[in-house]
């Protein structure tokens, strides 16, 4: 355990501060290039640089080479290189609109790595209930698991501050259960996720410097699968993710297909006169989440933010509480 400390300490300092020594000239940059897309809660005018995925991809790459030093496990791979892709993946779509099937197909690609390098287990484990082996079953779950995680954070990313404060709470809530299970290597390379969250999220919380786009969102997201992926711990993570899944289930079940967010006409959300936020009585608007906590009336943008933390905290502990149910089982 105690020779675990030094890799755990400098890949979270590498994580964070080159998450947040890059930002400020990646915003010069796109400034520069007019890369840059309206804040729709504002009422003024405002300008937002995206994207924020080479920033967040690059502390992500960094820190985990740090700890292939120390490790050199497949699993670090997996996690490099299926996070590299998404990221590939995202800023294509932040450069031009892809179809609503793009990102789903080319995120299943993305996690091959996973399967080619051997780094996951067939095994389920459910709390209490003990563990499931679903060899074939299992195989589809991989390929199915990146696309739903990227996408995820990336349809909850609605919001200043939304899918970086989601990630930090989501990331150290798994980070908390893989130690609680006693999966301490594994503990250590996930904690990267939540340092590059944070320092992104001095950038992203209100009022927004930078946005993550597609190219940041896809990148959290598709970690955070892999490491539940590698971890072998799947059911916890999904019920950190929860509030996050809520949302794109509403968003699917009420549009019936898959389809690009920018591509939508009906929005979930309008403005009152002093430009808070109230749910839309328009039928052809997706249901998501921010709509139904606004079902009760307006709220500014920064309530919205807290009531999705708090449900992101609650889920964090439930996460928590079920691997010490899984570390009783075992």
């Amino acid at each position: 355990m105690v020779e675990l400390i030094i890799p755990a300490i400098v890949s979270c300092i590498v994580a964070f501060f080159t998450v947040y020594v890059t930002v400020p000239p990646l915003i010069k940059f796109l400034q520069k290039r007019n890369l840059t897309v309206r804040d729709v809660n504002k009422k003024d005018n405002v300008m937002i640089v995206r994207p924020g995925g080479p920033s967040i991809i690059a502390g992500i790459i960094t820190s985990e080479i740090v700890l292939y030093i120390f490790f050199q496990t497949n699993e670090i791979l997996a996690i490099m290189i299926t996070s590299f892709i998404a990221f590939v993946i995202g800023y294509v779509d932040d450069r031009k609109v892809m179809g609503g099937w793009f990102k789903p197909i080319a995120l299943a690609i993305a996690a091959t790595p996973i399967i080619l390098l051997g780094t996951y287990d067939s095994t389920l484990s459910f709390p209490l209930f003990g563990s499931v082996h679903i060899p074939a079953l299992y195989l589809g779950l991989v390929i199915f698991m990146i696309p739903i995680t990227g996408n995820t954070i990336n349809s909850i990313d609605v919001l200043n501050g939304i899918a970086s404060g989601f990630m930090i709470i989501a990331s150290f809530s798994l980070s908390i259960s893989l130690f609680i299970l006693q999966n301490y290597e594994m503990a250590i390379i996930s904690l990267p996720l939540g340092f590059v969250s944070l320092a992104f999220y001095k950038y992203h919380k209100i009022p927004s410097k930078i946005f993550p786009g597609d190219s940041g969102a896809l990148t959290l997201g598709a970690m955070y699968g892999t490491i539940a992926i590698v971890g072998h711990v799947e059911i916890i993570a999904a019920v950190a993710l929860l509030p996050a899944v809520i949302n794109s289930f509403l968003f699917l079940s009420s549009m019936k297909k898959i389809v690009e967010h920018r591509q939508i006409k009906g929005k979930p959300v309008e403005h009152t006169e002093d430009f808070k936020l109230k749910a839309t009585n328009d039928k052809t608007a997706p249901i998501t989440l921010v709509r139904l906590i606004l079902a009760g009336g307006p709220l500014s943008e920064k309530q919205v933010g807290y009531v999705i933390f708090k449900l992101a905290i609650f889920s964090g502990l439930l996460a928590i509480i079920t691997a010490f149910m899984m570390r009783v089982s075992i």
